[in-house]
């Protein structure tokens, strides 16, 4: 299988001191943090499923770190680095990671579900591809109500295949609504490559069959990716053109931290794209610029150690969401009345409040 890199976008020729200094922050507390979020998840501290970005930081903060704060963002399951990369802060995004009532969706949603309301990420979908018309509905509001923004919807190369796909664009283009879908193409949907599972291994030439304008970009270059999401976001704001971004990058993880990712991979091939590690490449450009420099660099990664760790500790000492409150925060304030009356009993069937297995006096 080939690893060979598509040409390089043009990266934009005014990007600021301070911009570059931001997005390499980013991509140095992404990485960071996804590290230690697979060490506590192999302490137990995490549940359920959990999707890591590492290898996939210039994807995340090429699209996601340069929108407005009038654009809005879907993602996928693996969706850490997407709410960090708008802005939430590490404690939030760790606290509702280890399923704690200070998290970001008060411990209900966990690593697959993150969100951000305020910042105007809604969410990571736990179904493949099931974030794709639920997008094309928000771009459809912001027309409909002549607001200003645009919607960005990510999801993974595996999600190309399914129908929530092309009806998701059809309607798009058909109504000429501001959004632009992007392609996360990591070369796998879980241990499938997409020659394998795609006659069209060039997912962006999809976007053909609905006439909108699709290009392929480097994902491991944080410039071009930006530069890319930028001009398509400013198409879709201004002239209501949906378009299609394909980035392409690598996932140095598994699929999930429960897939060690090297029984369908050839060694040779991982090694191969770690030669091309996003962070270190974008470090790379920087020194070469004359941006930063050892002394930068360590500020940085100190910082975000610090903070990480920061994060950590505020989720080991934040409280467990309350049984009592099973079904706040997940349905509407209409239904509570409806589900007060089965509180005390709900899951265990117990006549009474004072035999709730979870305040055991020991």
């Amino acid at each position: 299988m080939s690893t060979t890199a598509p040409s390089r976008a043009p990266s934009e020729a005014n990007v600021s001191t301070e911009e570059l200094h931001r997005l390499y922050r980013m991509m140095v507390q992404i990485r960071r943090f996804e590290e230690r979020t697979e060490e506590q998840y192999t302490r137990d501290r995490i549940g359920g499923y959990c999707h890591l970005n590492i290898g996939e930081e210039a994807t995340v903060a090429g699209t996601a770190g340069c929108l407005t704060p009038d654009d809005y963002v879907f993602g996928s399951y693996r969706d850490h680095g997407l709410t960090l990369a708008v802005g939430s802060p590490a404690r939030d995004v760790m606290a509702e990671l280890f399923g704690k009532e200070t998290g970001q969706a008060h411990g209900r949603g966990g690593s697959m579900h993150l969100l951000d309301v305020e910042r105007h990420f809604l969410g990571g979908w736990g179904i493949v591809g099931s974030q794709i018309p639920i997008a094309v509905g928000a771009a459809f509001t912001l027309d409909y109500q002549g607001l200003p923004g645009g919607v960005l919807c990510m999801f993974g190369d595996a999600a190309v295949n399914i129908g929530a796909f092309h009806e998701g664009l059809n309607l798009a283009a058909i109504w000429n609504l501001p959004i632009v879908f992007v392609i996360t193409n990591n070369m796998y949907g879980m241990g499938t490559s997409v020659e394998m599972a795609s006659a069209e291994p060039e997912l962006f030439r999809r976007a053909a069959s609905y006439r909108m304008p699709a290009e392929r970009v480097d994902g491991q270059d944080v410039l071009a990716v930006r530069e890319a999401t930028q001009r398509l976001m400013r198409l879709a704001r201004d002239e209501r053109q949906p378009a299609l971004l394909e980035c392409m990058t690598y996932r140095y993880r598994g699929h999930s931290v429960a897939d060690p990712g090297k029984s369908y991979r050839p060694a040779e091939e991982i090694e191969a794209w770690k030669l091309r590690d996003p962070v270190l490449l974008f470090e790379h450009t920087l020194r070469e610029r004359g941006v930063i420099d050892d002394t930068h660099v360590a500020e940085v990664r100190a910082s975000v150690e610090a903070e990480v760790q920061d994060a950590i500790d505020y989720a080991l000492k934040s409280p467990d969401p309350d049984p009592r409150d099973l079904y706040k925060h997940v349905y509407g304030d209409a239904a509570q009345d409806e589900f007060a009356r089965m509180a005390i009993g709900a899951p265990f069937g117990e006549a009474s409040i004072d035999a709730r297995p979870w305040d055991d006096p020991a």
